[in-house]
This record gives C-alpha cells, sequence and structure tokens, in this order.
C-alpha cells in the first residue's frame, strides 16, 4: 500500500476509526472542560462494562467516586505537559467494583478545543500476561531454569511471610469453609489469641460472633465470610472483634476474596484497631453537642436581648413627643417595609443616623448589617476603593483584596451620611450601582452583584449643589424617593425635656453619677435656648453640667449671649403661665429678632458683617431658619 497519507481524508478517517475500534487496549477520549466522554472504543467498554452509548451519558468523573481530586490533579499535569500516566486512579465498573489499571494520557487538539486520550491498561491482565511470559521463558530453557523459578518463588513466599510478621495491621486467612489458615503477630497481639490457637477453627465464632450490643451476630450475615461467597471486596469501618479476655476491641476492617484458577478459595481479612480514635470521636461529638447546646442557647438570648432592646429604644432612641417627631415616626413606619431609596435631610445633630437605624430595625433587613459610611471622612482618591474595594495590586499600598462597603452591605442597608461630599467623578459609578446592582472592584475587571437598600443623609441643600454643578441631577433624583427632614431642636423644644432626662440618664450610667437631677428651672433654662447644634449640642451641654455638677445639682452654662432675644415680644407671645413661651410665642420671637438682625445688615444673610455673623450662627443654619420661619421675599443662596 501506498503511503497512507497519499489517501484521500475520507479514506483516513475511515482508517483512523477501524485502528481505534480494533485496538486491543480500553481508548477513552474525554472533553475534561465538560467532564463528558467523547468516544470510546469496544476495549473501553468491555473493560469497565458499558456498551458505547450509556458510556457517553456517564460523566468521566463519575466512573471514580471519591477519587476527585486525583482525577483533576492528573488531567491537569495531562493539559500541561502533553501527556501524563498514574497508577493511583481506579475506575469503577458498571456492575461494582474497582479495576486496578494504568491511566497514561495524551493531549490532543480539535480546533479550539482540548481533548485528553486515556489509554487504560488492565494491571491484573499485564500481571497475568507476564507471569505467563516468564513461564513461556522458563519452559523454554529447561530444567536450569525451573530450578530458577522454585528459587524466585520461595524467595516470594519468605518475603510474603516477612511482610506479614511486619505489618502493623492486623492480618489473618480463611478458606472457603471459614476456617483460619495464617495470622501474623499484629493480629495476635490486638486479638489476645495465638496464632496456634486459632488456625484451622471458625474464626468467626471465636473473634466475631457478637455484635457491639451484645447481640447474636449470624455467620450468614458476617460481611468477612461473605467474601468468599459471592466475590466481592467488602469493607467495614465500626464493628467489634472480641478479644480473648471477653473485652471488646472496635476495628475497621477489609475482607478481600482470594481466586486460583478463576474460584473463590477464601479470604485474606485485613483489621485496623480504632479503639482511640473512636474515643476520640465521640469525645468530639458530645464536645460538639455541648457547643450546639450552648450556640443555641446564646442565639435564643440574643434574640431575647435584641426585643427587649427594641421595646426599650423607642424607635432607636428617637426620642420625642412633638407633633414633628410624630410625623418622622410615621414616615419612618411608612418607608421601612419596603426597599425605596430615603433621603434624610437637616441640619448637623439633629440625628439622621438614628432615622436610618430606626428605618434599618424597622425593614425586613434588620438581620442583615447597616453599613454605615461618613462620605465626608473619606479622602478622595479613595473614595472608589472605600465603595467598590479593589484587588491586590490595583494601587500602590493595595497589598491585598479588600472588599467595599457596597459588597459589605450585601442583603442589607448601606447608609450614606453626608452624601452631599461625594466627588461629582464618582457619583455616576454610584447611580450605576443603585440603578443596576453592579459595580467593578478597583484593578478588576470582574463585575459583582449586590441587593442593597440605600439611604443617604445631607445637611446641604442638594438642590443648590445641582444648581451649582456640585452633584448630579439624576443621582439626586435617585436618592430623593422618599424624602424626610430631621427637624432642627429649635422646632422641637417641647422634647428637649425629655432629651434632657434620657441624656441624664445614659451621661450619669457612663460616668458613675447616679444622683444627678434635672429642676424646672433647668427645663425652662434650656427651653429658652433656641439650640443652633441641636441635640448633639443639647446632650454636650448635659454632659458638661454633669461633670460640673456638685450633690447632683446640675450647673447648665449655655452661650445665651450669642443668640439675643428681640427687646420686645409681641403682645401675644407672653403665655400665663410665669413667662413661659408657648410655640406659637417663641416662633414670633424668632422671626422677630432675625428680621431686626436682617433690617441692620440691609438684607444681608452670608459673609463679614452679615445677619448669620451678628446673631453667632452658621449660615446655613441661618437659611434653614428663614425657610422654616416662612419669611418671604429675604433671598439665601
Amino acid at each position: 500500500m501506498d503511503d497512507y497519507r497519499s489517501l484521500p481524508s475520507q479514506d483516513q478517517d475511515w482508517l483512523f476509526r477501524q485502528v481505534f475500534v480494533a485496538c486491543t487496549e480500553a481508548i477513552l477520549i474525554v472533553d475534561p472542560l465538560v467532564d463528558r466522554i467523547v468516544a470510546a472504543n469496544p476495549g473501553a467498554c468491555r473493560l469497565l462494562g458499558y456498551d458505547e452509548a450509556r458510556l457517553k451519558d456517564v460523566r468521566f468523573s463519575a466512573l471514580h467516586p471519591g477519587q476527585l481530586p486525583s482525577l483533576i490533579v492528573f488531567s491537569e499535569n495531562a493539559l500541561t505537559k502533553g501527556e501524563a500516566w498514574t497508577r493511583t486512579l481506579s475506575p469503577q465498573r458498571a456492575g461494582g467494583g474497582e479495576l486496578k489499571v494504568e491511566y497514561a494520557a495524551t493531549l490532543m487538539r480539535l480546533g479550539e478545543r482540548e481533548l485528553l486520550l486515556f489509554t487504560l491498561s488492565d494491571l491484573d491482565t499485564r500481571q497475568q500476561r507476564d507471569l505467563d511470559a516468564k513461564a513461556q521463558d522458563y519452559l523454554q530453557s529447561g530444567i536450569a531454569q525451573w530450578q530458577r523459578v522454585e528459587r524466585f518463588f520461595q524467595e516470594i513466599e519468605q518475603e510474603n511471610r516477612l511482610i506479614l510478621s511486619a505489618a502493623g495491621e492486623g492480618i489473618y486467612g480463611v478458606n472457603a469453609e471459614g476456617r483460619t489458615t495464617f495470622v501474623n503477630p499484629a493480629a495476635e497481639q490486638i486479638l489476645g489469641w495465638p496464632a496456634d490457637e486459632l488456625i484451622g477453627r471458625d474464626i468467626h465464632g471465636i473473634v466475631h460472633h457478637k455484635r457491639a450490643d451484645g447481640s447474636h451476630y449470624p455467620a450468614i450475615e458476617c460481611p468477612i465470610y461473605a467474601a468468599f461467597r459471592d466475590g466481592a471486596v467488602h469493607k467495614v469501618d465500626d464493628e467489634v472483634f472480641w478479644r480473648r479476655n471477653g473485652t471488646p476491641v472496635w476495628v475497621e476492617y477489609t475482607s478481600t476474596p482470594i481466586r486460583d484458577r478463576g474460584e473463590v478459595v477464601g479470604a485474606v481479612i485485613v483489621f485496623r484497631d480504632i479503639s482511640e480514635r473512636r474515643e476520640a470521636q465521640d469525645k468530639l461529638r458530645a464536645a460538639l453537642a455541648e457547643v450546639d447546646s450552648l450556640r443555641q442557647r446564646l442565639e435564643l438570648e440574643n434574640a431575647y436581648l435584641q426585643e427587649e432592646i427594641r421595646g426599650e429604644s423607642n424607635h432607636h432612641e428617637i426620642i420625642g413627643r412633638s407633633a414633628v417627631i410624630q410625623a418622622v415616626l410615621r414616615q419612618i413606619e411608612l418607608v421601612a417595609p419596603t426597599d425605596a431609596t430615603v433621603l434624610i435631610t437637616g441640619e448637623s445633630g439633629t440625628g439622621k443616623e438614628l432615622i436610618a437605624r430606626a428605618i434599618h430595625e424597622a425593614s425586613g433587613r434588620r438581620d442583615r448589617p447597616l453599613i454605615r459610611v461618613n462620605c465626608a471622612a473619606i479622602p478622595r482618591e479613595l473614595f472608589e476603593s472605600e465603595f467598590f474595594g479593589h484587588v491586590k495590586g490595583a494601587f500602590t499600598g493595595a497589598i491585598r483584596d479588600r472588599i467595599g462597603r457596597f459588597e459589605l452591605a450585601d442583603g442589607g442597608t448601606l447608609f450614606l451620611d453626608e452624601v452631599g461630599e461625594i466627588p461629582l467623578e464618582l457619583q455616576g459609578k454610584l447611580l450605576r450601582v443603585l440603578q443596576e446592582g453592579h459595580f467593578e472592584r478597583v484593578g478588576e475587571e470582574r463585575t459583582r452583584q449586590v441587593n442593597v437598600r440605600l439611604i443617604a443623609a445631607t445637611n446641604l441643600e442638594l438642590k443648590q449643589e445641582v444648581r451649582r454643578r456640585r452633584f448630579r441631577e439624576d443621582l439626586y433624583f435617585r436618592l430623593n424617593v422618599f424624602p424626610i427632614e430631621s427637624a432642627p431642636l429649635r422646632e422641637r423644644l417641647d422634647d428637649v425635656p425629655l432629651l434632657a432626662m434620657h441624656f441624664i440618664g445614659t451621661i450619669g450610667r457612663r460616668l458613675n453619677l447616679p444622683h444627678l437631677r434635672l429642676t424646672q428651672g433647668d427645663i425652662q433654662a434650656l427651653g429658652r435656648y433656641d439650640w443652633p447644634g441641636n441635640v448633639r449640642e443639647l446632650e454636650n451641654v448635659i454632659e458638661r453640667a454633669a461633670i460640673l455638677a456638685r450633690d447632683g445639682r446640675l450647673r447648665f452654662d449655655l452661650p445665651d449671649a450669642r443668640h439675643p432675644a428681640p427687646a420686645k415680644a409681641p403682645p401675644k407671645a407672653q403665655s400665663q403661665q410665669g413667662g413661659l413661651l408657648t410655640e406659637d410665642a417663641r416662633r414670633a420671637r424668632d422671626r422677630a429678632n432675625i428680621l431686626a438682625a436682617l433690617e441692620a445688615c440691609s438684607g444681608k444673610v452670608f459673609g463679614a458683617g452679615g445677619a448669620a455673623e451678628l446673631l453667632g450662627v452658621k449660615p446655613t443654619t441661618l437659611a434653614s431658619r428663614i425657610k422654616s420661619l416662612g419669611l418671604k421675599g429675604v433671598r439665601t443662596p
């Protein structure tokens, strides 16, 4: 025949197919990427006990139960080096039972696909061939060679005896009648029986006649004897043998059938004493059960404490009975069960974070974390890493992977405090996460998905920031789905006594000052102040007064000079209760005071010589008061 390369391609394909089919060695072609058998020759079908169609439906890894790590290592080695071999893998036949084979793997490329061609050599068949080959050689070499063979087998027998004597596991053999044929020294030591008292006797009736609970163990149910009845290997992990002194020993054992010319003539039993291991496992199970019991107890106690905290915290320390606070609480109850984005506005110190926490705790995400980010405290160049995380080496100083706040809050709530401080160039990425739930870590191309409920807070007028092009309009509308305004303390002075009592209690416990008391005069003094620093300022004033207290008597130092009252209150401003001001009277007083300041400054609010400087308040605070008092015609930036 001419060179096969001169044949047409279809003839070459036919020739290769015939070689594949006619090869006596078992051959499998496997696609490792999808764990599928692409082709199998008749030799592989005979060896594994499957027909070709059924074999193609079996995943390659399913032929190797319990051997997946070794299979992956071998396949990766073949894919990397182009070829590999191993004897550590034992495929399972269709009818059960593992095969002892030698695998040889060769990398094949079919277009862009990488396939592996596996050749399976049955080691038992190979060993038999080797013996047959040696026998043929010896037959041909005459008497001298037969004498050499005899010496060879004598040496093997001697080596086997040495191996049996040196083995640490107990080993004994039984014939097809269940009678003991040999016992190694380790078995004698474990069982306490000398070998000469066991050989020739029914060993099941001596060391395996009872179960661990003392009940009778029939020989017909013994896995050891089953090995020479059904010809299969039997493995048992947890049974007892009985020592000569009548005590049990926990063992794991394997009973392997022995064949002579294809006929099962007995079994070899290899066993190991696992008493110490089983005792350690029992102790571990008991310890784990105790830990689990303690864990359940702690979870119940934690749930109880959480309920106690929720019951006592009055919407997480949102304290007050004023109309504005009640309105905020109603808004919280409305929006909390939803996943709507909330924008909390208000001056600094009004408790915007408390509102965010109350929304989270009343929502379906209460069992997931509330992650807080103070946007005003993050360096400009670290915003993206703080929000979305980074991978190792993404920038100088990134020595390890880092999870961002969005990923940390997955399934929970993310609270962005001072959201108006986010750099303009990052606002687009923030908008994308809010709209699509997708982001990438810095230095990574992989897109991640999160499910986060967002609550934002700011003391800025975001509409003005949008007009000044310092805040994206589309992001503003995305945040402002459900706005909540956190009212300044001057607009809810009725709550000052409640807040003061709350702070006296908490500060007293923290500073170990248990006998602090608040008088009616203290309440009146606190109510006359307009609290430009809001609740935070009130807490600081209470703490300062507690430190200065003598015999439980608080000493307040309120900076009244910074907030002078108008020279003369309107006639209706005075109440009939000892000079106390009603809410309407107080608002009238504040209105008159601000108008007087504006008139003195020719309407100037901000800057040097402006009304804010004259009144000793921040310009943004004065602008908020002008808005809340409804002073029309007064322009603020």
